[in-house]
């Protein structure tokens, strides 16, 4: 037992050590597979035992490593081609005054669901529209809360979302079945929530549209309706049950915009979709750089390696005894309740999303019967609740993207909304009586 415990501290410190440095937690968590190695050695376990025992888990996530890969290539393609200031071109139009929050909220929403990812829409539109609030006295918390929102319903529901499809590895269930439950169980608070936005959108109106980040966007790419076909292929193909991998993978094809229309050679669009996109020059030249196949190594890495971990702490009994006192949660509490729980402490201590995954399915794989059930607790709960952690990642990184502080929050009304209406409604939803089997 005490061994177990000095791994914890020491693997816990190094975690605490990676977020105050700035570093990627993939140190600690290699760190953390290293540790519990030698205490696997400890207990008698062969090398090649307990490879077994984390490649159990590893080998789920196989399947999100190739999403990565086609949306490091989707977000730099959509920057190149246009797709990205199309939108926000357009979005930024349909501003007036008393709707500048809520039209904030449905652009961040739409182009997030498009594209998967919720730090590429926050790193591109969300910098814009923020610009703008700024300019137009819009206040800044307020702002910054409907583009979270709205960048997280796409992170949370998206066919290209990679965490979306992290769960549904985990749990063993169809992504499609996964995305239409959280579709249903997000069309209430996604009302409530466009309800809020539009009476803080009368409370805090835009007083002017800064027309030199229209002239910048015009000139940073030929703004044709072809370049919504990237969009296009994404939004339409799920709708027809075309299979995830295929959709990305076409709408990737559908970056042959960049060369169409925006000029680009043939080459130089092979080579941006994997070092990224880096315009020489133009005033939103560092919000539109970035992307490429080449940043994702990272996210895949940390994915993966997380995987690793789960699978040897499971194999070797070191959660058995959280397992037992999250069942004793569930039983007295509810499913939800403790899926919950569970992905807020998980999301305080190892701060990313993935991770809060990953041992969230280990910790309450146990309490359901039925996967999909599970998939869908486990999306309404450690996805939004990470980005509701100041220190976790996914609340962070943004915060610190829209040059905001956590004072933006409390205005991430969706974040909130999700999981505190499912689970005043999950009885109607899954009338199942929540006790662990």
């Amino acid at each position: 037992m005490g061994g177990v415990v000095v791994c914890f501290a020491l693997f816990l410190a190094a975690m605490a050590v990676c977020l105050v440095m700035g570093w990627s937690f993939l140190w600690a968590l290699l760190l953390g597979l290293a540790l519990f190695t030698l205490h696997g050695r400890k207990q008698g376990h062969s090398l090649q035992t307990m490879w077994g025992m984390a490649w159990s888990e590893g080998r789920k996530v196989l399947i999100v490593l190739r999403i990565f890969v086609f949306i490091g290539a989707i977000t730099t393609l959509w920057r190149s081609g246009g797709t990205i200031v199309f939108f926000i071109y357009y979005g930024v139009q349909a501003i007036s005054p008393k709707l500048f929050v809520l039209v904030a909220f449905l652009l961040t929403a739409l182009i997030a669901y498009a594209l998967g990812t919720s730090f590429g829409v926050i790193g591109t539109a969300g910098i814009v529209l923020m610009a703008l609030a700024r300019s137009g006295g819009v206040s800044e918390a307020v702002a910054a809360g409907a583009i979270l929102s709205g960048a997280y319903f796409g992170d949370r529901c998206s066919p290209a979302s990679s965490s979306a499809a992290l769960v549904a590895a985990e749990t063993g269930t169809k992504l499609y079945d996964n995305l239409r439950n959280m579709l249903r169980t997000g069309a209430l608070p996604v009302v409530l929530t466009v309800i809020v936005y539009a009476v803080l959108s009368v409370r805090h109106p835009i007083t002017a549209v800064d027309e030199s980040l229209l002239q910048a966007l015009r000139d940073s790419a030929v703004i044709s309706l072809w370049a919504l076909l990237p969009a296009a292929v994404m939004l339409v193909l799920p709708l027809v049950k075309v299979p995830v991998l295929i959709s990305i993978a076409l709408s990737v094809a559908a970056g042959l915009v960049s060369v169409f229309v925006q000029g680009m050679t043939v080459w130089d669009m092979l080579k941006t979709a994997v070092v990224g996109y880096y315009p020489a020059t133009g005033q939103l030249k560092d919000i539109l750089s970035g992307g490429g196949i080449v940043s994702m190594a990272k996210p895949a890495a940390l994915v993966f390696t997380t995987g690793l971990l789960a699978g040897l702490l499971d194999g070797i009994g070191v959660l058995n005894g959280a397992v037992g006192l999250v069942e004793k949660l569930a039983r007295r509490r509810g499913r939800f309740a403790a899926s919950a729980a569970v992905s807020l402490g998980a999301g305080m201590i190892f701060c990313n999303q993935s991770v809060v995954i990953v041992m969230g399915n280990q910790l309450l794989h146990r309490c359901y019967t039925d996967p999909n059930e599970q998939a869908v607790d486990m999306e309404n709960s450690g996805i939004v609740l990470s980005a509701l952690i100041p220190w976790n990642i996914a609340c962070s990184i943004p915060l610190v993207m829209l040059g905001v502080d956590q004072r933006a929050i409390p205005y991430a009304v969706l974040l909130y909304m999700i999981p505190l209406i499912y689970g005043l409604t999950k009885r109607y939803v899954y009338p199942h009586k929540e006790k662990c089997v």
